[in-house]
């Protein structure tokens, strides 16, 4: 098991599980400093420069209740997919809604699906945070409009564990300057529809990473036609246009 996992497995029963907020106090300092060592190993794992063929990675989405998880707003659902190269492998896949009680507008609602009364029986974000480092096991993340993501996880990380949160997160529309430059794809609706993808349901964490997946896999795909052998060649020739 990874190290890391194992060790906040272990720390998992001090959590307060109707709490989003800071761990236990009694957590010591070696405890945290040893947390903060396995988030910069993972930082290390240098992805840039492994084939697209043998790059294994996890697309995940997110549903919140807004934008800004400073001014409060919260993670509703995760849902995330394992692909390895071009081929989503769409049995190992993670899906959990987070438990809450209330501040949810009518708008999320009807926007998601989910409400406030499914969210009471959902496990507590302590315990699903450990759950998707299991799954993700130190892989590169990658999601649609990262910065949302990277926003809410780096929030999250901190809340829980007093950590930062170090995982490389790359943001498919990077793919899409190279394959559609000429294109305005901004939304996951617009690429998925010049891509002609399916969303079986659009804002649900899971079907949105799946379709973000594809939407991966098939760009991956492309750029190597071009010529394109990893994501340092990505990032450098973006780095020249830019």
């Amino acid at each position: 098991m990874n190290p890391m996992i194992q060790f906040l497995k272990q720390l998992s029963g001090k959590m307060n599980p109707n709490m989003y907020s800071a761990v236990s106090t009694s957590r010591n300092a070696e405890q945290i400093a040893y947390i903060r060592q396995l988030q910069r190993e993972f930082k290390k794992k240098d992805s840039l420069q492994v084939p697209f063929s043998q790059l294994n990675i996890v697309v995940f989405d997110l549903e919140t209740t807004g934008f800004f998880p400073n001014k409060g707003d919260r993670i509703l659902s995760i849902g995330a997919v394992k692909v390895k190269g071009d081929q989503v492998l769409a049995k190992e896949r993670f899906y959990s809604l987070v438990q809450s009680r209330g501040g949810l507008t009518p708008e999320i609602v009807s926007l998601t699906g989910i409400t406030e009364r499914i969210l009471q029986d959902a496990p507590p974000m302590e315990q699903v945070l450990l759950d998707f480092y299991e799954f993700v096991n130190g892989d590169t993340l990658v999601a649609h409009h990262a910065s949302h993501e990277r926003r809410f996880m780096q929030q999250m990380s901190w809340s829980i564990l007093k950590t930062s949160f170090d995982h490389r997160i790359v943001d498919t529309l990077f793919l899409t300057k190279i394959t559609a430059p000429n294109l305005p794809l901004v939304t996951l609706d617009q690429c998925c529809e010049h891509f002609n993808i399916t969303i079986q349901k659009r804002h649900h964490a899971l079907f949105d990473a799946l379709a973000t997946a594809q939407l991966w896999a098939d760009n991956i795909r492309f750029i190597q036609r071009l010529g394109y052998e990893n994501l340092k060649d990505v990032y450098a020739h973006l780095a020249s246009i830019s």
